[in-house]
């Protein structure tokens, strides 16, 4: 899951800018040298790939003043900011250096806090807490990491670090107001005035966590749609709104993704990059729970239907062009998750004298059949490519995990072990794989909210071994539904942030 470093060195090499002309490519547009390096530092932006390779030099980022290049932005709250990085230059001080900083000024002996990765595999949070003073650390017990994250959260600063397929560690945190306006980035130095340091820097984020006690349903937030490589880590938004949208599926034919938005389901085809609404007709109060067939003709979708005083989701199914829907749960609520491969059969998640349990239907309607009713929370059902299995996420052990059973409710067996709690299993094209989104466990075990840090696994179906393949800001609406591309090399899902989703 490592990105092909040359590869990205011929694309920047092609893709080169300097200091002066920069800026405006990058989400970065504040980007100078902080002192006076002898060697200027500069930044390449791959726009195709969302990917930043830094070049600086400087004699430190230390003591009472730094010399080093800063690519930056102005901000003026808390924030989230998360990148992989890879320190290019074999050569030079064991302490050159590339990291995430927040800084007040650009002043070379501002207060600031970095999260930032030495040659030599040290990793420290590094502070200073007034102008002019002598910078701080607190060391990680680990050495080497690809991931770092840097988090403001009020008067707080965060640092986290995680190695690639791995989760982020505790933080540690340090107590260090800033006033706003300051300067928030990713800095380069060479630990030595006359060598310089390229970095690279790939699925960058910056999000805007939610204020605390903000509602997701009732301030929703701005949002991206991304692409995840599976087989390089490598992410990409393709499009970013201030509109919440929610649950990419993607097309059978792979040409297209369906997402939901203010009830309203919308195509958004990948070649011309822009959603369109699909007719539903009387389906206008759709949530994110709604998925393509196997042979791509048919769309199910769950919408909230008033009956008897009571607002309550069922599911329907209308072309995948859209047209009139056919409603097939004769009572909610009722959530649909998965498709049978040969097509005539539906599994939703559907509260019953209380209990939410999996329910099999008819896809042309009919009786309802009872899988699961061990006590607890049990939902999420899919089917796996083969018909073989149908897998979902129960809190039956006190954690929500990855079960699956017998497409008839017989025999079903735990397939995730861990702290987290997990949810939305779907199994990729081939068979071979399965992606879900985990909570930590400061989550209840029952409840999959909107603004959390999250995180994006995959594992075999057949192993036990869970891979990191993204932390995201999102939670509720990320990946709730089936979002493999054909080949099962590609997988679509939602991040989040409250601030420029650009």
């Amino acid at each position: 899951m490592i990105i092909n470093s040359k590869k990205f060195i011929i694309l920047f090499a092609a893709l080169s800018i300097n200091l002066m002309a920069q800026s405006q490519q990058s989400f970065f547009p504040e980007t100078k040298n902080v002192g006076d390096p002898k060697n200027s530092g500069k930044l390449t932006y791959d726009k195709t790939n969302q990917v930043y390779e830094i070049s600086g030099s400087g004699t430190n980022i230390w003591a009472e003043k730094d010399e080093f290049f800063f690519v930056a932005r102005k901000v003026s709250g808390d924030f989230i900011l998360t990148a992989k990085i890879e320190i290019l230059t074999k050569t030079g001080d064991a302490h050159r250096k590339i990291g995430l900083m927040i800084r007040q000024t650009m002043d070379t002996s501002s207060p600031y806090a970095d999260i930032v990765h030495h040659a030599d595999g040290l990793l420290s949070l590094q502070y200073r807490t007034k102008q002019g003073g002598t910078t701080e650390e607190v060391k990680f017990k680990e050495v080497g990491a690809q991931y770092l994250q840097l988090e403001k959260k009020g008067s707080k600063i965060l640092a986290r670090i995680a190695q690639t397929e791995k989760e982020l560690t505790t933080a540690n945190e340090i107590e260090l107001p800033f006033e706003a306006p300051f300067f928030v980035g990713l800095a380069a130095c060479s630990h030595n005035p006359e060598n310089t340091v390229n970095g690279l820097f790939s699925n960058v984020r910056f999000d805007v966590p939610a204020a605390e006690g903000v509602d997701g349903y009732k301030t929703p937030s701005a949002s991206r749609l991304e692409i995840l490589d599976t087989e390089t880590g490598l992410r990409k938004v393709i499009y970013s709104t201030a509109t919440h949208i929610e649950a990419p599926n993607w097309s059978r034919d792979g040409k297209f993704l369906i997402y939901n938005s203010g009830g309203k389901l919308y195509k958004f085809d990948l070649a011309k990059g822009k959603p369109k609404v699909i007719e539903s007709g009387i389906a206008i109060n759709n949530n994110n729970d709604h998925g393509i067939s196997f042979d791509g003709k048919m769309l199910a979708v769950s919408n909230a239907v008033e009956e008897n005083g009571k607002s309550n989701s069922n599911v329907f199914t209308l072309p995948i062009e859209g047209g009139k829907p056919f409603r097939v749960t004769p009572k909610g609520p009722s959530y649909w998750h998965g498709w049978s491969p040969d097509g005539t059969t539906l599994v939703y998640c559907a509260e019953r004298n209380g209990d939410y349990d999996v329910y099999q239907s008819p896809a042309k309607g009919g009786q309802e059949k009872h899988l699961t009713k061990t006590p607890g929370l049990d939902d999420g059902p899919e089917y796996s490519p083969d018909g073989k299995f149908i897998y979902f996420n129960s809190t039956r052990t006190g954690t929500m995990q990855i079960w699956r059973m017998k497409p008839d409710g017989s025999d079903q067996e735990q397939v995730t072990f861990d702290a987290h709690n997990n949810w939305f299993a779907h199994p990729s094209p081939d068979g071979k794989s399965l992606i879900y989104i985990s909570y930590s466990t400061e989550v209840p075990a029952t409840s999959h909210p909107h603004n959390q840090r999250v995180m994006l696994r995959i594992q075999p179906v057949n192993g036990k071994e869970a891979k990191v393949m993204a932390h995201i800001y999102g939670g509720q609406g990320t990946g709730n539904v089936p979002a493999w591309n054909p080949d099962s090399k590609k997988v679509a899902f939602v991040s989040y942030t409250y601030g420029d989703p650009e």
